[in-house]
């Protein structure tokens, strides 16, 4: 059952993370279902979170 938390958690935080990605690029994504928005806001959102992903890696290696 430990693992299902952590699952959870895990869920919780990449839903957080998208959410600060949408802001910075200026999309309005609500809790939920979000099939409202286009192709590019969605790539926008992704592509922030890989950004910010491998600049926390960077950082990390650089540490």
């Amino acid at each position: 059952m430990k693992s299902d938390k952590l699952t959870a958690q895990g869920r919780e935080t990449m839903e957080r993370f998208k959410m600060e990605a949408a802001n910075e690029v200026g999309v309005n994504l609500k809790n939920g279902y979000n099939g409202d928005i286009t192709a590019r806001e969605a790539g926008s959102v992704g592509g922030m979170m890989v950004k910010k992903m491998i600049e926390n890696y960077k950082q990390g290696l650089n540490g």
